[in-house]
């Protein structure tokens, strides 16, 4: 037996490869696998080669593996695409239909299946996605009662009749194929799993979730990839909560819905990709300078403008730290794991709550639609902080305005809800004094905007681990920083270097701005070298530590822009060399 195994389904978007996936690896969570899956798509609604890869294993990883045990295709496309990633004696179930052929040299068995003929038979093409995966279940030797019971999960809102063609079109499936093979294959059978129960979920989902148990009641926002699952999940979240999400005409709208209501006093958040950030840049300057908290997820994508929608890249950094004009405090969080999209947001929202500052959650695609297990969540950590609101106000002497922006020792100024009694002041854009009037004083102006910025000198202190260091060796050969969904992937690549005998430490950077270089310091000290993993051309993660921490010198860059996600043997082989 195996501790796990690789296995991908493609076709033209449209055809049913999604579901496929989703009912596929549902089942296979119900049996307690882990699982981390990777979604290649085309950025058009129909048409265009899609694919989705996932890794099931007996133990937790959060990488997508370098290679492919079974390959699932609905075109010869999909097979001349993605043949290269098959082991050697892997496996291709592939529709009969199109007459399917490998490349010559592919050391890998072809099982021709009459996919979208057997669905034809029950009645419709559009259940051939079900015939697929009843072949490859069937080769694995898993039990099919679990896949019928996620297969009757998926349609038993269309009825009985809908759910028993689609579990005879897997058994169909799993007939014809295990004719081919003889039985399951003996190579393929997967060691049990724990049968722990798990949650399985996208980046996004968790965000969505976190949000809701921080306290979030209002969303607008306005449709983008890879955001737009955020918005989905709220909608149909938020109102049994008493909540509400509006789709607004543009992102501008977006946000300044968001800090209108923050204002207000209701938690509220909004989501976009890097083209809606840039939308958003004025009115986060906006929510600095009157000190109104807000949060903001930005889901990052292959850019410039449109660029690579539907793709993997981390190039927003220096457009979330230094985007705005002039200079306000604002804070930048990653998260860089599903348990982390959902606690992050819960401590995003303190933090905005707490400092009065606009909260960037920083994530990338593959991280918010990347379907991952995850350990449950626990709800007892929830802690909803709502910084220093003031109540009970004596009455306002006649003339007198209420000092919404005080100058303190902290740089926090108390924050009334709007109808307070006693709290009336004026909220404007413009420089102003403590009671919100405007003032052109220079005196003024620089006690502002010393307030402002000094405000967050201890914002590392709030973020759970704003640096996250697996550091086992005191001088190691290597220190490897990455930040979002890089982590599971670096993790795996240094156990390989362990296996050349290279020594590794790991830092995870969290809190990417204000940058904590005291926390990171110490570790890029100690490190004969290190190397920065990022997804993106111009090294923007390593250009804030070199500015911060220091140490150029010994500091490399490992940088990916072509679309895709780090895979373990990328980062080994270049850290190798690197040594």
């Amino acid at each position: 037996m195996i501790s796990q195994l690789s296995w991908k389904i493609g076709g033209q978007q449209g055809e049913g490869v999604e579901s496929t996936d989703r009912i596929f690896s549902t089942a296979l969570n119900r049996l307690g696998y882990y699982l981390y899956g990777y979604r290649h798509f085309s950025s058009r609604i129909k048409g265009g080669h899609t694919n989705n890869k996932i890794r099931i294993s007996t133990s937790p990883m959060r990488a997508i593996s370098d290679d492919l045990d079974i390959l699932v295709a609905f075109d010869q496309e999909t097979i001349d695409l993605n043949v290269h990633e098959l082991r050697p004696g892997g496996v291709v179930v592939a529709d009969a239909k199109f007459n399917p052929t490998l490349p010559e040299g592919v050391n890998a068995r072809l099982f021709p299946v009459p996919i979208t003929a057997i669905a034809e038979e029950l009645g419709t093409s559009l259940m051939k996605n079900m015939v697929a995966s009843g072949a490859s279940w069937a080769l694995l030797g898993l039990p099919m009662e679990v896949f019928n019971k996620a297969v009757e999960e998926e349609f038993g809102r269309k009825g009985p009749a809908v759910v028993e063609k689609n579990i005879d079109a897997v058994a169909r499936g799993a007939n014809f194929v295990l004719e081919l093979a003889g039985g399951p294959l003996k190579e393929f059978q997967l060691a049990p799993a724990d049968g722990k129960q798990k949650l399985f979920m996208i980046g996004n989902d968790a965000i969505g979730l976190g949000a809701l148990a921080a306290g979030c009641r209002f969303m607008p926002a306005y449709p983008i990839t890879p955001a737009s699952e955020i918005m989905e999940y709220l909608i149909k979240r938020l109102p049994k909560f008493g909540g509400t999400v509006i789709q607004t005409e543009d992102e501008i709208a977006a946000v300044t819905m968001a800090i209108g209501a923050n204002y207000g006093g209701v938690r509220s958040l909004t989501a976009s990709a890097g083209p809606g950030l840039s939308l958003m840049m004025e009115a986060i300057g906006l929510a600095g300078m009157t000190e109104t908290p807000v949060v903001i997820v930005d889901t990052q994508r292959g850019g410039p403008s449109t660029g690579l929608p539907t793709k993997q890249e981390q190039s927003d950094l220096n457009a979330m730290v230094y985007g705005t004009h002039g200079e306000i405090p604002k804070v930048v969080i990653a998260p860089s794991t599903i348990e982390e999209c959902f606690y992050d947001m819960i401590e995003a929202f303190n933090i905005a709550d707490q400092y009065q500052v606009p909260v960037i959650v920083m994530t990338d695609l593959q991280l918010s639609l990347g379907k991952q297990s995850s350990e449950t969540l626990d709800y007892n950590k929830i802690v909803i902080d709502r910084g220093n609101i003031a109540t009970d106000l004596p009455a306002l002497e006649d003339g007198k305005l209420f000092k919404r922006y005080e100058l303190t020792e902290n740089g926090i100024s108390p924050r009334v809800i709007p109808g307070e009694k006693g709290g009336l002041h004026h909220v404007t854009g413009v420089e102003h004094d403590e009671t919100g009037r405007p003032s052109e004083s220079p005196i003024n102006r620089k006690n502002m905007m010393d307030k402002r910025l000094n405000k967050l000198n201890d914002v590392h202190t709030k973020l759970t681990n704003a640096v996250k260091v697996d550091a086992p060796h005191s001088e190691p050969d290597l220190l490897i920083i990455g930040m979002g969904s890089t982590g599971g992937t670096i993790d795996e690549a240094r156990l390989r270097l362990s296996q050349d005998g290279i020594t590794t430490n790991h830092a995870t950077v969290r809190l990417i701005h204000p940058f904590p270089a005291n926390l990171l310091a110490p570790y890029v000290e100690k490190a004969k070298k290190v190397i920065v993993i990022e997804n993106n051309a111009t090294g923007q993660l390593t250009d804030q530590i070199k500015l911060h921490v220091g140490h150029a010198a010994k500091i490399s860059s490992m940088l990916k822009y072509d679309g895709t996600p780090f895979l373990p043997s990328e980062v080994h082989n270049q850290c190798k060399e690197l040594k």
